[in-house]
């Protein structure tokens, strides 16, 4: 793992924390410079970076983690934020060939689910705080039009990275209904079956692009 933090104690925080949960970070870094550098000279199994980076404190990181995903394709980032940079995070989240994460640090309440935020996208999942859905979601409402209330309902859930069990037990319903809205929304969505790509991904990420 790499880590791209420029407070020093963040980073320094952050460093122990994962590697508390077993993740061995093999460099910690204060700058895009750093960042590019380190995933050059050993290609990570993820990358954690924050959005505000030297010198502008705008969006360097993650115009970085879209930088390298391009150059490395699937490789997964997990990006962490005050806030939601709506235009370089709908770029971001559009490319599902890998794991993605966009996290809000003040709506971390538990570390260990942070952790197994972590984890999740390692392995390829994305994992979205439900405020970045909102905001980004809130960009595009001619899609959502087509859908139910409880459809876009569902498709919250499923930006949160929830399985088909996990929906089913927040909207307090069976599985097989989760399954039969999720059907009627990728159809409302002009998502058709597709065996080169996640049509629960594409769901999410049709509508996010700015």
């Amino acid at each position: 793992m790499i880590l791209a933090e420029d407070g020093v104690l963040l980073r320094e925080g952050l460093a122990g924390l994962l590697q508390r949960f077993g993740h061995a970070v093999v460099a910690a870094v204060g700058d895009v410079p750093g960042l590019l550098a380190a995933v050059a000279a050993d290609p990570p199994d993820i990358v954690v970076t924050d959005v505000r980076m030297p010198p502008t404190f705008t969006d360097e990181g993650l115009r970085a983690a879209i930088a390298l995903r391009r150059s490395t394709p699937g490789l997964p980032v997990l990006v962490l934020s005050q806030y939601v940079e709506q235009t370089y995070a709908a770029e971001l989240l559009e490319d599902s060939t890998g794991g993605t994460g966009y996290l809000l640090k003040d709506r971390i309440g538990d570390v260990t689910e942070f952790a197994d935020a972590v984890e999740r996208v390692a392995k390829g999942h994305t994992v979205v705080d439900p405020e970045v859905v909102r905001q980004l979601l809130a960009r595009r409402r001619a899609p959502l039009q087509r859908l139910s209330p409880r459809e876009r309902e569902v498709l919250g859930l499923m930006a949160e990275g929830r399985s088909n069990a996990a929906i089913a037990r927040a909207m307090t319903v069976t599985e097989a209904a989760v399954a039969k809205h999720i059907g009627s929304l990728l159809t409302k969505l002009d998502l058709p079956p597709d065996e080169n790509d996640h049509r629960r991904v594409r769901a999410v990420l049709a509508f996010l692009r700015g």
